[in-house]
């Protein structure tokens, strides 16, 4: 038996995997993960127009967004976005920016571990 896969297919992909042949994945839905550039996110005043940048393993990509973010979403944020690529980079869905929240659980280094 065999089957097809649809145009509705969603990818879920890393961004180093994406950018290391993004002419593979142009036009195609995706799920895209990595982790916002520090200092990267740009917004139009008066408006919810966001530029952004997207990295992951030393590639980067370039993000266009129109809508609202969450909470968590900042600098350094892991991200999932749901979109396309296309020539000028990801251009993200309607309610396609999912930001994970840090966790309030994550080592610390305290004097009694750190410097061994």
């Amino acid at each position: 038996m065999y089957s097809t896969l649809s145009e509705g297919t969603e990818y879920y992909k890393h961004v180093d995997e994406v950018m290391s042949n993004p002419t593979v994945w142009e036009g195609k839905r995706l799920q895209l993960h990595g982790f916002v550039v520090d200092h990267s996110i740009l917004r139009k005043p008066d408006t919810l127009d966001y530029r952004f940048q997207v990295q992951n393993n030393g590639k980067v990509v370039p993000v266009r967004y129109t809508g609202v973010v969450p909470d968590t979403f900042k600098g350094g944020a892991e991200v999932v976005l749901k979109g396309r690529l296309d020539g000028s980079g990801f251009q993200v869905e309607a309610n396609g920016v999912m930001a994970k929240c840090p966790s309030k659980y994550e080592a610390k280094s305290s004097p009694a571990t750190a410097g061994g």
